[in-house]
């Protein structure tokens, strides 16, 4: 299962993509198979030297009762320490976002997330991709 922000290449201009790994609990491990989340609002902050995954929503399980999760909880999110320091140093610079593109499965049941960085794009630019799209649509139709 995986779960997919569709408005990060639409908003972003995403220059490199990098996969880690996601601190979660049980319950949020089983929402989150059960494809119970979404990413489409939520973003990534640097916490005293640690990234976290702010605002994403990962709902309630039934199953767990009252040991269950804080749906909207900052999760932390697991990288190498060269990987963090070139992720904090883009981040400091004028202009760099850091944004998570997708949360997956590996093929070891890992969950996986992949953070993308990059720039926002102006709206002349969201302009510009939305007319490619419809462009290239047409091109497969054959109406040309």
């Amino acid at each position: 299962m995986q779960i997919l922000n569709r408005k990060a290449h639409f908003n972003y201009e995403i220059k490199e993509e990098l996969e880690a790994g996601l601190v979660l609990l049980g319950s949020e491990v089983k929402s989150l198979r059960d494809g119970k989340a979404s990413i489409s609002e939520s973003y990534i902050t640097e916490v005293k030297g640690e990234l976290f995954l702010v605002n994403a929503t990962i709902s309630e399980y039934k199953a767990a009762n009252r040991f269950n999760h804080d749906p909207r909880r900052p999760r932390k999110i697991l990288l190498h320490k060269n990987q963090l320091n070139k992720v904090l140093g883009r981040i400091q610079e004028k202009g760099c976002t850091c944004v998570p593109i997708k949360i997956y499965f590996n093929k070891k049941n890992f969950a996986k997330i992949i953070i993308g960085l990059g720039h926002g794009k102006k709206l002349y630019d969201k302009r510009e991709t939305i007319k490619k799209k419809d462009e290239n649509r047409r091109k497969q139709r054959g109406e040309e």
